[in-house]
């Protein structure tokens, strides 16, 4: 790959991930709940996610997805309705104020991990944006696996320092939120974003 495109790639890249999405909300909710480190558990989760759909576009199966109505709104209801759940979840968490010992307990760094995956797995809209945004940048006379490698590695790369940017900004706020009211207002926004998420992936439509 060129070194223009490749610049062009990435700053591509970060205005994407950049955007406020549903992987924003995983990983500021994971780190002012529960601190920067344990937040990366739900941010390589949504790498996972990121390179699955990466790779689904560029050996031609997004374009399948694209071309099925089918399959395209099942796989589009379903992340709907697991952000759905997940903000619904968030609404009704009781809130509470436990210790550090406490926090340690409750985290799961496999539950992060697999919500997170399935978060950006399930992401239609991620879909529809890499369908349009890879094909721009690859070269039909050169080495697809190459290609896919550098086009993976900066989508990911990027990602995790911009996600570690977000959930270390809402980890620095978990010592001001110290009432049971804070925290409550913490787990409806939560929710409301989840829900807004929901909201723009039900919308979605096939390029």
């Amino acid at each position: 790959m060129q070194l223009d495109i490749w610049l062009t790639m990435l700053v591509a890249s970060i205005l994407i991930s950049v955007s406020p999405g549903a992987g924003a909300v995983v990983s500021m909710n994971y780190g002012l709940k529960y601190g920067l480190k344990r937040s990366y558990a739900a941010i390589m989760g949504l790498q996972v996610g990121l390179f699955v759909q990466t790779f689904i576009v560029v050996i031609g199966l997004g374009s399948l997805i694209m071309s099925s109505l089918l399959l395209f709104n099942i796989i589009k209801w379903i992340g709907v309705v697991y952000l759905i759940f997940l903000g619904v979840m968030k609404f009704i968490e009781k809130p509470h104020l436990p210790d550090d010992t406490a926090k340690i307990k409750a985290f799961s760094a496999s539950k992060a991990f697999i919500q997170a995956t399935l978060i950006n797995l399930t992401n239609i809209k991620a879909t529809v944006f890499l369908v349009a945004f890879i094909p721009q940048f690859l070269n039909p006379d050169k080495p697809l696996l190459g290609q896919f490698a550098i086009i993976c590695a900066t989508l990911i790369c990027v990602d995790i320092i911009v996600m570690t940017g977000y959930s270390s900004l809402a980890s620095k706020l978990k010592n001001v939120i110290k009432s049971i009211r804070a925290i409550k207002i913490q787990n409806r926004l939560t929710g409301a974003f989840l829900l807004l998420a929901a909201f723009f992936i039900s919308t979605a439509k096939r390029a």
